[in-house]
């Protein structure tokens, strides 16, 4: 299915606008052309849209949980109706494999049906009270206008794990999308447009991220902001928020370590490795980066690894048979080489892949595996965010837990045992909020996802994602 390219426009206030700055090309990262430009909207964009927002609260916040989620179960039905669409221009705008762009789209739309039945059950309590006459009860209220500021790899999911929670708990909401696939983002609005959804409920600005941030994180009628991006911008919005001590949200960077011990079902293990480290060509905040084997299947391990990864095939992602998509920029595979050309010169070596793809001026590099790798190489000090797995040899649990625990990061942890015993022990000790346990793929709509440590605050999806778009008010009643 061919999606079309166009000049997109932002929706304000149920009104579809430019900017009076210039547009923004939105690239695809398979072919180097150009798929559609967007507004290069700024401070002023930001400002309406945030009067808009907040000129809706009122009313969309005094609508019963139930009307509200009526709102989302048609949005989330229309998701999946377009779902091909969808996918369509996900894969175009950033180069995701259309499979995976068609189970983004589902896996997006999931948040929404989630949070649809979910908003209707935020209930706060009656509490037993400590003298007689009084009646002390806690009630649960909408925080106000919400901001999200989304990334560029999962323009669908990021956006709706987001946007569910707020709408059904009865705040209005302002997204701002990755200037490197917003296209996504204009599909979804346009379905929030369909699904009937009042002017001013749901916005969406494209444009500066620099502009924007600074009219949500300094006008206070904004008072939640929800990111999911770098931890440097993350710590960067913390202090912004300081002045007004904004409610946030924030789902920030990862260094995961994957845990391979002698016990393990070596298949299984490197089935979920595949699974977790080269969906999106690695380019996922909870993908598998540094990888810990015991001695005992070390050998095993790497050789039936790199037979998996030899057969996995990179192209454009428009092509049904290809496994692995293109890095998002120049810069993101500039990284990748210099993570493999570290390791190569500090005696990892190469089982397969470790060279760049010249393709029509795409962004490619082959999928890799690295074996005798250790820690004075910067691939297992840093994100690679890209297709290459680094495989290093531990003798002990000890020593796992060590080595995955000295990162600044905490976001997901994945564990290969077949002893339950000697699981719950490792994962006791891993300072991680998403563990994988034999599982290469953890995420779900109604499971809680979100990380220590530098890793973020706050948690997206299930009972707590709702949470964090809530007030609790305690009110004490005097009964005379």
């Amino acid at each position: 299915m061919a999606v079309k390219t166009n000049n997109y426009l932002m929706s304000i206030n149920g009104e579809w606008v430019g900017s009076e700055r210039d547009t923004l090309n939105v690239v695809n990262p398979a072919t180097g052309k150009t798929v559609g430009t967007v507004p290069n909207g700024g401070e002023k964009e930001a400002e309406q849209a945030v009067d808009a927002a907040y000129e809706a609260f009122e009313s969309w916040s005094n609508l019963t949980a139930y009307d509200r989620a009526g709102y989302l179960q048609k949005l989330n039905q229309l998701m999946l109706e377009n779902q091909e669409e969808i996918a369509q221009m996900m894969t175009i705008e950033m180069g995701k494999p259309i499979n995976e762009s068609r189970g983004e789209v589902k896996y997006a739309a999931s948040f929404i049906e989630w949070f649809a039945e979910e908003g209707k059950r935020v209930d706060g309590g009656v509490i037993p009270t400590h003298a007689t006459g009084k009646r002390l009860q806690v009630w649960k209220k909408p925080v106000g206008v919400a901001a999200a500021i989304t990334p560029w790899n999962f323009p669908a999911a990021m956006l709706t794990r987001k946007m569910g929670p707020a709408l059904a708990s009865g705040c209005t909401f302002i997204m701002k999308p990755s200037s490197e696939s917003p296209l996504t983002a204009v599909k979804l609005m346009e379905l929030c447009e369909q699904a009937g959804f009042p002017k001013g409920v749901v916005n969406l600005v494209t444009g500066s991220s620099s502009k924007i941030a600074k009219v949500v994180m300094g006008n206070s009628k904004v008072r939640k902001v929800t990111f999911t991006g770098s931890t440097e911008v993350g710590k960067t919005l913390i202090r912004q928020s300081a002045d007004q001590v904004k409610k946030l949200s924030l789902e920030l960077g990862g260094h995961a370590p994957l845990v391979v011990l002698d016990d393990a079902d070596v298949d299984l293990a490197v089935k979920g490795t595949v699974a977790s480290k080269f969906r999106n060509a690695g380019q996922t905040c909870i993908c598998a980066n540094r990888i810990y084997v015991q001695e005992g299947v070390y050998d095993e391990y790497v050789e039936k690894l790199t037979k998996a990864v030899k057969e996995l095939k990179v192209g454009d992602g428009t092509d049904e048979s290809n496994d692995i998509g293109p890095l998002i920029n120049q810069d993101g595979l500039d990284k990748v080489k210099r993570h493999v050309e570290d390791a190569a010169s500090k005696g990892a070596a190469i089982t397969t892949g470790g060279e760049a793809i010249a393709d029509n001026g795409g962004l490619f590099y082959q999928p890799t595996v690295l074996k005798d790798v250790n820690q004075s190489m910067v691939v297992m000090q840093e994100e690679t965010f890209g297709p290459v797995t680094p495989v290093e040899k531990i003798s002990s649990d000890e020593e796992a837990v060590k080595l995955s625990n000295d990162t600044p990061y905490g976001l997901a942890a994945y564990v290969f045992t077949s002893n339950v015993a000697r699981g719950y022990q490792l994962i006791e000790k891993l300072d991680f909020g998403i563990v994988g346990w034999n599982e290469g793929g953890p995420s779900a709509a109604q499971v809680p996802f979100g990380g220590m440590k530098e890793s973020g605050i706050g948690r997206e999806g299930g009972h707590e994602g709702i949470d964090e778009f809530v007030e609790s008010k305690y009110v004490a009643i005097g009964m005379g």
